[in-house]
Formats: C-alpha cells, sequence, structure tokens
C-alpha cells in the first residue's frame, strides 16, 4: 500500500522525465549514430585545453596553466577541475545522456522543476518545459559550441523555482533547494549567464520587498531573506576553488583595470564600452520573439532558388552567393534569431492580463530590464549607468546575453496564465477578455506584417546601403527577405489563432484541460522544432573519425614537430589572435579567449599587431633568407617572445625566425621607467638582447646600472612543464635574466637552488630576475594559493551541505512516521 501511494504521485514526474530524455534523442539521433556535434567554439575548447588534457592524463593533477595559447595563461577559464566541490559528481550523473542531448533534458528538466515550485500542474510543466527548452538561442548557442552556456542556463530556472520556494512555501526545504541548484549553476563555469541570473532573482527580492511592505508582512521576508543566506553562502563555499581562482584572476584579465593611463571616454573599469556593447539587440529585433524571420534569422546565405541567387547567375555573379546573408539587423553576426515562440509569446501577453499578484510584475520587470539591457550601444542611457554604477556589469561583453532573462520570464508568465485559468482562480470574464486582447495585440501584429511588409524597415543592413548595390542585386534581396517576413508572420499568426482557438474550446467546455494541454504541447513543440531545425540539424554532426581528421597535423605541423624543444609558434594562416587550432599541437603566440591577460592584449594592440603587419608587408617582397631575418631583427615582441617558427601557408614548412630571443636570456642594461605607458612605449626598436624594461615599482630588486654579461654565461632550460620549469644557469658575475615566460604574480613562484627568490616583471609580459654569480639551478612552480585554499573551503563546505541536507531529510521522516 505504501508503495502504492509514493508511485502514483511521481507517474507524472517520471513520464516528465521519459517524455524530455525521448525528445531530446530524437532530436539529436544522430548521437545515437555515434556521431558527434561539430562546432567552432567547440573545437576551440577542444583545441585549447589539448596540453591541459594531456598532463592531467599523464601526471593525474591539474596544470592550472597552460603555455599553449597566448604564450601562457591560467587555465581556470578553460578546463580547470576543481576536484573540493563534491556536487560535481551530481552535475555528472545529471548529464548522463549523450552531448548535447543531455544539455536539452536538462534545460527542460529544470524548467519542470521551476514551474512544480510554482504549483503547476504536472502535466501542464510538461508542455511548459518542452517550450521553453526548445528557444532557439539554446539551440543554436549549442551549434556555435557554446556548452558551459548552455549548462548555466539550464540551472537557471531551478535556481529561481527554489528561491520563489523560499519566500512563498517553505524556508527550510527552499534553501536546501537553491543551495544544490546554485551550487550547479556556478560549477557550470559561465560567470556571465550566474550573474544575469542574479539580476532575475535581485528584481524578483525586490518585488517581493514591496508587496511585503504594502501587505504589511516585513518580519516573514526578512525571516526568508535571511535564512537564503545560508544557501548563498554554501553554493559560495562549495564553489570557492572555482570563484576565487576566478576573482584573483579576473583583476589581470581583459576583465580588469589596465595600468595603462588612457583619456578614452569608453574605457570603465572592465572592458571598453564598445567591446561590451558590440552586440547589441536593436531595437526592433524584439519582434523576433514571436516572428522569427523579422530580421532575416541568422547570418546564413540564400538558397539557390532564391531570387538573390537567381539575379547574381543572370548578372554572372553567383560565385558570390555567399556574401549575402539572410539576416540585416545591426549586429555584426548572429547564428538565428531570439525566438521563444508565437504561442509563448501570445500567452505571456494573456498572462500580462489575467495573472494577478507580484508574479506578474517580477516577470514584466525582468522582461522589460532584460530588453533595454540586451539593447546595449542603441539604448545607452540605461547602458552607461549599469557600466558605470552596477558592479561587475561591466565584465562581460555581447550584451545581448541579458535576453536569457526574458527568455526564462515569458514563458513563465505565460504557463502562469494557463495554470490560473485552469484551476479556476480567474473570473470567465477575464479569461474572455484576455483571449480577445492577447490575439487582437500579437495575431493584430503579426497579420499586419503579412500585410504590410514594408513596415519593418528597408530590409538591406546599414552595410549594404552604404555599399550602394546595384538596383537587380538590392531588389532581389528585398524580394527574398520579405517574402521570408511574410511567410514567418503568416505562421506565427496561425499558430497564435490555433492556441487562442484551443483555449478558447475550454473556455466554453468544448475541450477538456487534458486535451487543450496535449494540443498546445503538441503545437509549441512543432512550432520550436521546425524552427530550432534550420539553425541546428543532422548536417551539423560529424562521425569521431572524421572530426579526428580535422586536427590532422598539416605539413607545417609536422615539420615544426621535429623540433623537439620549447619554443612558440605565430601561425599566420589563420587569424591568429581569433584561432585556437595552433594551440592543438604548438604553443602559440595566438588563441581564442574572451578573458586572456590585459597585458598581453595590449602587448598585441601595440607591438605584436605592428610585427605582424612587417612580417605582411616587408616579409611578402624578401627575396633572400638574408631579407627575411632582417625583417625578424625589427619584430622584438615575436622575438621576446621566443616565437621560432612564423605559419605563412599550412601546405608548406613555415619560417624560421632566427632572432628568437630563447627561453631565456641575459641582459647588460636595466632601464627603469616610470609607469606602465612608458613600459609597453619602449618594446617597439628595443635591443631586447641586450636592454630589459623595467617598470619603477621593481625598482628594489635592481641594484646596478648594469649587469656585463661574461663570455661562456649561460642560461638554459632544463626541464619543462607547464606548471614547472626549471633553468641551469651558470656565470661568472651577478647577472640580469630575462625568461621569455609571461608574468602573472598570483601564483607563479621562484626558486633559487631550492630556496624562494623574488622576480620581477620586465619587457611588459615577462619574467626577469637578479641571479647570483656561480652555477645554480633556477625553477619557477605554479602554485597558486587561490586554489589550494579554495579547495580546502570547497571541501568543507561540501561536507556541511550533505550533512544539513542529511539531518533535514532525517527529521522529516522522523516527524513524519510519528504522524502516521
Amino acid at each position: 500500500m505504501q508503495v502504492k501511494n509514493w508511485f502514483k504521485p511521481a507517474i507524472p514526474h517520471l513520464v516528465a522525465v521519459a517524455i524530455f530524455m525521448i525528445v531530446s534523442l530524437v532530436y539529436f539521433y544522430p548521437v545515437l549514430e555515434g556521431k558527434v556535434l561539430h562546432s567552432n567554439d567547440g573545437s576551440v575548447a577542444f583545441n585549447s585545453a589539448k596540453e591541459i588534457s594531456d598532463f592531467r592524463a599523464k601526471y593525474g593533477e591539474e596544470p592550472l596553466w597552460t603555455n599553449a595559447m597566448f604564450s601562457g595563461m591560467p587555465a581556470y577559464l578553460i578546463s580547470t577541475l576543481y576536484k573540493g566541490n563534491i556536487v560535481r559528481f551530481a552535475d555528472q550523473i545529471l548529464k548522463f545522456l549523450k552531448h548535447p542531448a543531455s544539455l536539452i533534458f536538462l534545460t527542460m528538466l529544470g524548467f519542470y522543476v521551476l514551474l512544480l515550485f510554482f504549483e503547476v500542474d504536472p502535466w501542464l510543466a510538461i508542455a511548459g518545459a518542452l517550450a521553453y527548452g526548445f528557444s532557439t538561442y539554446f539551440f543554436f548557442s549549442l551549434a556555435a559550441g557554446h556548452n558551459t552556456k548552455a549548462l548555466a542556463i539550464a540551472y537557471m530556472a531551478p535556481v529561481i523555482g527554489g528561491i520563489y520556494y523560499s519566500y512563498r512555501r517553505n524556508a527550510l526545504k527552499g534553501a536546501l533547494f537553491t543551495t544544490f541548484f546554485l551550487t550547479l549553476e556556478i560549477l557550470a563555469n559561465h560567470p556571465q549567464i550566474t550573474f544575469y541570473s542574479l539580476i532575475c532573482i535581485l528584481v524578483f527580492i525586490i518585488t517581493e520587498f514591496i508587496f511585503a511592505l504594502r501587505k504589511k508582512e516585513i518580519p516573514a521576508f526578512i525571516k526568508s531573506s535571511l535564512i537564503l543566506i545560508i544557501p548563498v553562502l554554501l553554493a559560495v563555499g562549495m564553489n570557492f576553488n572555482s570563484l576565487y581562482s576566478t576573482y584573483e584572476y579576473g583583476k589581470y584579465s581583459t576583465r580588469g583595470k589596465s595600468d595603462l593611463v588612457t583619456k578614452d571616454a569608453q574605457q570603465t573599469t572592465g572592458l571598453d564600452k564598445d567591446y561590451i556593447t558590440q552586440w547589441s539587440f536593436g531595437l526592433d529585433e524584439t519582434f523576433t520573439l514571436f516572428i522569427p524571420g523579422f530580421r532575416g534569422g541568422a547570418c546564413q546565405p540564400f538558397e539557390n532558388n532564391s531570387e538573390t541567387a537567381s539575379a547574381l547567375r543572370k548578372n554572372n555573379a553567383g560565385q558570390y552567393l555567399r556574401q549575402f546573408q539572410k539576416y540585416w539587423g545591426s549586429q555584426p553576426w548572429v547564428d538565428g534569431p531570439v525566438y521563444v515562440g508565437a504561442i509563448i509569446f501570445f500567452l505571456f501577453v494573456l498572462g500580462l492580463i489575467i495573472v494577478k499578484g507580484p508574479e506578474k510584475w517580477w516577470l514584466l520587470a525582468a522582461t522589460i530590464l532584460s530588453l533595454m539591457l540586451a539593447w546595449g550601444k542603441n539604448f545607452m542611457p540605461l547602458t552607461n549607468l549599469f557600466l558605470d554604477f552596477f558592479p561587475g556589469y561591466n565584465k562581460f561583453r555581447a550584451v545581448t546575453m541579458t535576453l536569457v532573462i526574458a527568455e526564462l520570464c515569458i514563458p513563465l508568465l505565460g504557463i502562469l496564465a494557463l495554470r490560473d485559468i485552469f484551476n479556476g482562480t480567474t473570473a470567465r470574464k477575464d479569461i474572455w477578455n484576455g483571449i480577445r486582447i492577447a490575439f487582437g495585440v500579437t495575431g493584430g501584429i503579426t497579420l499586419l506584417m503579412v500585410l504590410l511588409p514594408g513596415i519593418a524597415g528597408s530590409f538591406l543592413s546599414a552595410s549594404e546601403t552604404q555599399a550602394g548595390l546595384p538596383p537587380w542585386l538590392s531588389t532581389a534581396i528585398i524580394t527574398d527577405r520579405k517574402m521570408m517576413l511574410k511567410g514567418d508572420s503568416l505562421r506565427s499568426f496561425f499558430l497564435i489563432l490555433l492556441a487562442a482557438a484551443t483555449i478558447t474550446g475550454f473556455y466554453y467546455n468544448k475541450l477538456k484541460k487534458e486535451h487543450v494541454i496535449a494540443l498546445l504541447a503538441l503545437l509549441m513543440l512543432a512550432d520550436m522544432w521546425l524552427v530550432d531545425k534550420r539553425y541546428l540539424n543532422a548536417d551539423k554532426f560529424v562521425r569521431k573519425e572524421a572530426k579526428a581528421k580535422m586536427s590532422a597535423p598539416t605539413i607545417a605541423d609536422g615539420y615544426i614537430l621535429r623540433d623537439s624543444s620549447y619554443y612558440r609558434v605565430l601561425n599566420l594562416s589563420v587569424s591568429p589572435f581569433s584561432d585556437a587550432s595552433t594551440s592543438y599541437y604548438h604553443k602559440s603566440i595566438g588563441g581564442y579567449h574572451g578573458a586572456k591577460l590585459k597585458r598581453y592584449q595590449e602587448l598585441i594592440d601595440t607591438s605584436l599587431i605592428y610585427d605582424i603587419s612587417l612580417i605582411q608587408t616587408i616579409g611578402k617582397s624578401a627575396k633572400t633568407l638574408d631579407d627575411i631575418q632582417a625583417v625578424f631583427d625589427r619584430t622584438t615582441g615575436l622575438n621576446i617572445l621566443n616565437a621560432r617558427y612564423i605559419i605563412y601557408n599550412q601546405d608548406e614548412p613555415p619560417l624560421i625566425n632566427q632572432n628568437a630571443l630563447g627561453n631565456a636570456w641575459f641582459v647588460e642594461t636595466p632601464v627603469i621607467v616610470e609607469n606602465a605607458n612608458a613600459e609597453i612605449a619602449s618594446i617597439n626598436g628595443l635591443d631586447a638582447s641586450k636592454v630589459a624594461v623595467i617598470d619603477k615599482l621593481f625598482n628594489d630588486q635592481i641594484k646596478k646600472s648594469s649587469y656585463p654579461v661574461a663570455a661562456g654565461d649561460t642560461l638554459v632550460l632544463t626541464s619543462y612543464k607547464p606548471n614547472e620549469l626549471i633553468y641551469s644557469s651558470k656565470s661568472q658575475n651577478e647577472n640580469l635574466a630575462v625568461f621569455s615566460e609571461i608574468y602573472y604574480p598570483a601564483g607563479w613562484k621562484s626558486f633559487i637552488d631550492g630556496k624562494e627568490s623574488s622576480y620581477f616583471r620586465t619587457d611588459y609580459v615577462l619574467r626577469g630576475m637578479v641571479i647570483p654569480a656561480g652555477t645554480h639551478e633556477i625553477k619557477f612552480s605554479f602554485e597558486p594559493s587561490s586554489y589550494i585554499i579554495g579547495n580546502r573551503i570547497s571541501m568543507i563546505s561540501s561536507v556541511i551541505f550533505i550533512l544539513l541536507a542529511a539531518a533535514y531529510i532525517f527529521l522529516q521522516l522522523k516527524t513524519k512516521s510519528r504522524a502516521e
């Protein structure tokens, strides 16, 4: 009898899990054939982490540093296992399906849990979870390889649900749920999504406070708020290893403040404003929420049977078809529209009319704020306000990502509208008025776009207008884009009509609640499924063997790999600072990462770009090897970074830079400069083999104005690991050494003959050290206290959480047994 009592209520939840699994695997059926998703950023992550993964496999520990990218940087935001967080095992269990099916499964499951916290009927919650989980943003994020973003989004919903549950139903139980899901959210290691989740939660708490004040329920509000401090502390504690390391690194990364003094109005204490707002949602792009093709969809070429293709062929220009994209909005590039679904948006408007209480105002306020922040440079008053005064906001680029808030709030309010209709808490008059108004607004806009598509704009992007396309081409492009807008608008209109008719059928008692839920679920899933297939389909999957071939060494790679010493490679056959393929086999001068070291980025902007331009202009006209080496005489930035090989063409042997200064060298003259500006200004044209530029901050370590180098003095690298470098020094006098390694004081320690010694920054990004006369062993070891201390705190916090959860479950079971 007890088993029956337990099993029956669990049936809807078991069915939900089964449906989410089946739907995920059917959509991503290629994974069942042994194929894997091939994505640009997925390849970037794979290539970037190669040295880290190899070290982990060989030594069974974390290197925490890699030299495979940007001449060296911490591995915290590339690939690091934080073993102190025990909850990571739950994350691994939850991702039991093959990628990327596991992430969509988790996204649906997370939203399902959120809806249960809002006391939504489980069967309706299944329908809502299907609609939310198939939002296009999640799918083209997966197509791009933004896996940590997708995982953080999946955990976002249950975190918010746990906090809601704490305020509205059971503070202690909600606190435990919040602790668990917030820990997983932070563990996903996408700080930007976590940050935006906190903004959504902040709006909720402010709304709760306002309504508690009106209802004179402040004591209950304060009690719940104080209890929720515990899950926040525990979640932060369990993730303290990653949070502390990332926080520490942030101060030295492009997200931190520069040491350079500038008068640039675009500069913030984090990223530059132009960089932050480069991807800004157009105000009119907001219509893509329920009309996917409103701005052309994605940066995809027109089909071969399009008017554009036909016009190009007629004018003998068919080969240029791929240069013209469907998307004509204001963003530099988009992988797809932010489409939440025509039906969901209709339900959202319906919810604004019939849902009562603070939930509506919270979800409306969060949605509006999300949209306005996503507008970025198109709505600078609010953007400037947040960049200048909202802590942490200026640390993140691509403000369009704030739309994850709207993408959660819109379907949530839409499903709450159906909840209130089905549970009888909404008056029949209000339901009918809501249906009519919601259909009139959403259906009216979509129908208007069908009848008068010209109101959407010119159908030409700003760059196309400036380019002055010939009339025959612009006319064809406009025709294609108008057809796409009309087609998607008509499609959305009929979906909204069907949804409105279905709910009306329930209103007139022609359809049962179960039938309405099933019909809406099918309609919403079909709607999202078909749009998602435009941007992520079976063509994106390849067999593992095919993917392995993509990483096969080229002729240039094979030539370089004959050299077993430690050096760096500059690959000019790709975009060197936005491509990570070189990092798979080599220690790369370039790479791709959203948070590289700030000083290295500044070296790129002022010195390495200059060096590359010299190679690409003068180097191409060089006729002899001596001419080529004469070019390298002037590439100071590359020389101090030991860039021994320059790849021009992957199918040819590389150029060899004989002026690369090696792993370490002695210099005679220290030049003390006033500040970072003077330091970086001295790099170009510097004879780095003889002179070291040093900031006056390190003046206490420089005791002489000259350090003569005697014949026979040597400084040689004898052992290499990414987190440990050992050199042998032999000199007649006390010498000033420069090491071609990136300066990062938050973890790198130096030792002379086993005794810890001081070192300093030189040549803007490198390490320098004064070495005594004689024969010595010099060792650099990466031992960040942030990781070591963080792991201990994470382990302690994990144990505390497990004990608290066990105690709560024990007390609940004990109370229940007494009641029986």
